[in-house]
């Protein structure tokens, strides 16, 4: 896997990328700020885009405006974002494009090695990786129309590991349960929320987070 890591802070930036290479993986390029990185990315073509979203020099949203751009100029980038707090907002605008290939982890999620490496390489594949955090913020949130009633507590926990962006049958190991079981808590949730069923794991989770951002209150 090749890669390309931007964080402002020199430990995070040295530590992931000595992480990385320890695993047998090629980091191709590192930047300090967003500056050159949509460049580099068409350069080298990475395999993923590692950036935290919160850049110099305003701190504001320079990262994430960086693989936004880094994805429109060069179509199938896959792009994990890292961020020291929850900001359920700029995991949806990721995933808002309705392509694969997006992560949105928590900073602290990197220490948990099994954890981080299980997310970055199912965005290599394509798919998406959100943060349980975020997905627990937003499954649990209050909705004026009452529609995450209708969820089971089950249907709930499935939820959150669609959004996850486990499979199916990632679904079923996670839960201990067979995949014939997870399959139709899947169909169930989806018909539930008026969401069409897909094959596509990242447009099923596109279409969960999505759902869960409008009926935000």
């Amino acid at each position: 896997m090749r890669l390309i890591v931007v964080d402002d802070s020199a430990l995070i930036r040295d530590g992931l990328t000595s992480l990385l290479v320890d695993e047998g993986m090629e980091v191709v390029s590192t930047f300090p700020d967003a500056t050159g990185v949509v460049e580099a990315v068409d350069q080298h073509r990475p395999d993923v885009l590692i950036i935290d979203i919160r850049m110099p020099p305003t701190f504001q949203t320079e990262g994430l405006e960086a693989a936004l751009e880094a994805r429109r100029n060069t179509p199938g980038t896959s792009v994990l974002v890292l961020s020291q707090h929850i900001e359920t907002r700029y995991a949806v605008e990721l995933l808002e494009e309705g392509a694969g290939g997006v992560g949105y982890l928590l900073k602290d999620r990197v220490t948990q090695i099994d954890s981080f490496l299980d997310a970055l390489q199912r965005v290599a594949d394509g798919g998406s990786a959100i943060d349980p955090e975020v997905v627990s913020r937003l499954v649990q949130r209050p909705r004026s129309d009452g529609t995450l009633d209708r969820l089971t507590e089950r249907e709930r926990e499935v939820l959150s590991l669609m959004a996850q962006g486990h499979s199916n049958a990632g679904i079923a190991e996670q839960l201990t349960v067979n995949q014939r079981t997870a399959e139709t808590h899947v169909s169930n949730i989806l018909t539930k929320l008026q969401l069409p069923p897909d094959a596509g794991t990242d447009r099923r989770v596109s279409a969960v987070i999505m759902w869960l951002r409008q009926q935000d209150p």
